[in-house]
């Protein structure tokens, strides 16, 4: 069964914090969430301007709060890029912490990207020796806190298909699985129905993002990552994708939450809620 989620990072354009935000998401009757975490602090956040939450914070205390507004996590965006140098100082630790907080929150999954480009002066097999030494530092916390890790198409490994999919082999692990994102796919200049069948078998959580014509005829194929849609999910180039995307999922019996990325606007909002609502509702009549 397909559910829907909202990330608070959806509002992080409009400056809107992190309480805020979850207000607005439960408004709109949407049951699951997911946010950003920050290791360390950023003084933005701390001014209530930004929608992420720092790991140094009480982890307890941020739940008893999503309890009351009867939200669930249900994954933790821990997207430091892991994928590199970079990714052995500071992405492993960053996902170890998440992962524990993660833990304390009762939420089943944290997020991993790449970066948005190729790690200079490293050939992609020794990227992927570097990646799997990263991810092999951070699945025993997984397994020991039972928390998947997953990994999202945003950069140029993660949405190299062969590349994923040696990773997954690699490891063959359950606390290893793919966030399926259908714009990120879509602006690197793939059929996002394409790649979802290519690693159906490891996808666990999804992003929902649709694409304006506009920066589809600007970047697609040169870029490989948005942060959300600037139009409202449904009202871009990449909606008759999102829907086959979602048909397959429920034909395969995939069971799962897709968290809604758009520009987070109070009519951006609500026209992505109803026409993702559609979208479910006309899975269950076929």
């Amino acid at each position: 069964m397909i559910q829907l989620g909202l990330h608070t990072d959806n509002w992080r354009p409009l400056s809107t914090g992190f309480e805020a935000a979850c207000e607005k998401i439960a408004a709109t009757g949407i049951k699951h969430i997911e946010f950003a975490v920050i290791h360390g602090q950023n003084f933005i956040q701390a001014l209530g301007y930004d929608p992420g939450v720092s790991l140094q914070s009480n982890p307890r205390a941020v739940r008893r709060f999503l309890d009351k507004l009867k939200l669930k996590v249900s994954q933790i965006d821990g997207a430091y890029p892991m994928m590199g140098p970079n990714g052995s100082a500071f992405g492993v630790q960053y996902v170890q912490q998440a992962i524990r907080f993660a833990a304390e929150l009762g939420c089943p999954m944290v997020d991993t990207v790449d970066g948005a480009f190729e790690t200079p002066g490293m050939t992609r097999k020794e990227v992927f020796r570097v990646t799997c030494d990263n991810y092999a530092q951070v699945l025993p916390w997984a397994e020991d806190y039972n928390v998947v890790v997953n990994v999202e198409p945003h950069g140029p490994y993660t949405n190299d298909i062969d590349f994923m999919d040696r990773l997954f082999r690699h490891f063959d692990s359950e606390h290893l699985r793919c966030n399926f994102d259908t714009g990120n796919t879509f602006i690197a200049g793939h059929n996002p129905l394409d790649y979802c069948k290519a690693l159906r078998k490891y996808i666990v959580h999804g992003h929902i993002k649709d694409v304006s014509p506009a920066l589809a005829a600007a970047v697609r194929g040169e870029e490989t990552g948005i942060g959300s849609s600037e139009v409202s999910v449904g009202g871009g180039v990449n909606a008759d994708n999102i829907r086959k995307c979602m048909e397959h999922l429920h034909k395969t019996g995939w069971d799962g939450v897709v968290s809604i990325e758009c520009s987070g606007t109070d009519e951006n909002t609500r026209k992505s809620v109803e026409w993702m609502r559609g979208v479910v509702k006309s899975l269950t009549r076929k």
